[in-house]
C-alpha cells in the first residue's frame, strides 16, 4: 500500500519531537483515539501498515495491538494546515480503548443511518470499477443504463403498490430496494448522492 511521504513536511520540532495523531475509523468516520508520533513511529507506521505511536510513559515505540491483537490497520493519512497534527484513517481490529470500548470516549463505533448510505454508495462505485466481479450490482452495470433505469421504475411501481396496503415490512422492503437501485442509477450517471442533497438544501433555503 502506497502513501504520500509526509516525513519532510511534518513539523516534529514544534512538539519537541512529537506530533499528535488523531485516529479515525475510515468507514464510520468516528474518532477513535489520540496518540503521539515521533519520526520513527511515523516511518514504522508507513512501513508496516499498522499504526505505531511513541509511548510517552514507556519512552519507546508502541504498535497499537502489539499485546492485545487489536491493531489499527492504516488506510489513509493527512497533515493539517500547520504541519503539526496528523489525521490517520484506519480499519480497527477489535476494540480500540484499553478498557475494551470501541473508542477512548466509550462511544460505539457505528455509523449513523445516513452515513451508511454514503458507505453503500462507495461500495456501489467500487463495483462499477470492477465489472468482472460476480455480484448483482456489477451485473446491473454490465447490462447498461437502460436496464438500471428500468429497475428503478419497477421498484418505484412496487413501492407504490405496497403503499396502498398496511404491511410495513413489505413497504419498507420495497423502499430499501428502490433506494439501492436509485444509488446504482446515480453511480451509472456518475452523479453522487451529495449532489442531490445539495440541491434539496438549495431549494429549502429559497
Amino acid at each position: 500500500m502506497n502513501f504520500k511521504d509526509l516525513t519532510n513536511q511534518i513539523d516534529f520540532e514544534k512538539g519537541e519531537g512529537l506530533v499528535p495523531a488523531i485516529i479515525q475509523d475510515v468507514k464510520t468516520q468516528k474518532v477513535l483515539m489520540l496518540g503521539y508520533m515521533n519520526k520513527e513511529s511515523y516511518e514504522k507506521t508507513i512501513e508496516t501498515g499498522k499504526v505505531t505511536f511513541y509511548s510517552r510513559s514507556k519512552k519507546r515505540l508502541w504498535t497499537k495491538g502489539e499485546e492485545s491483537g487489536n491493531f489499527l490497520e492504516l488506510k489513509d493519512l493527512s497533515l493539517d494546515c500547520d504541519n503539526d497534527t496528523l489525521l490517520i484513517k484506519v480499519a480497527p481490529v477489535g476494540p480500540v480503548c484499553h478498557k475494551g470500548t470501541d473508542t477512548c470516549w466509550a462511544e460505539e463505533n457505528q455509523a449513523s443511518s445516513i452515513d451508511f448510505l454514503l458507505q453503500l454508495q462507495q461500495v456501489i462505485t467500487e463495483r462499477k470499477k470492477n465489472l468482472s466481479e460476480k455480484s448483482y450490482t456489477a451485473s446491473l452495470f454490465n447490462k447498461g443504463i437502460n436496464k438500471i433505469a428500468q429497475k428503478v421504475g419497477e421498484e418505484a411501481v412496487e413501492l407504490v403498490i405496497e403503499a396502498k396496503d398496511d404491511n410495513k415490512d413489505l413497504f419498507m422492503g420495497e423502499a430499501a430496494d428502490l433506494m439501492f437501485h436509485y444509488l446504482v442509477l446515480l453511480a451509472a450517471k456518475d452523479y453522487k448522492l451529495e449532489e442531490v442533497v445539495s440541491l434539496l438544501v438549495e431549494r429549502h433555503s429559497k
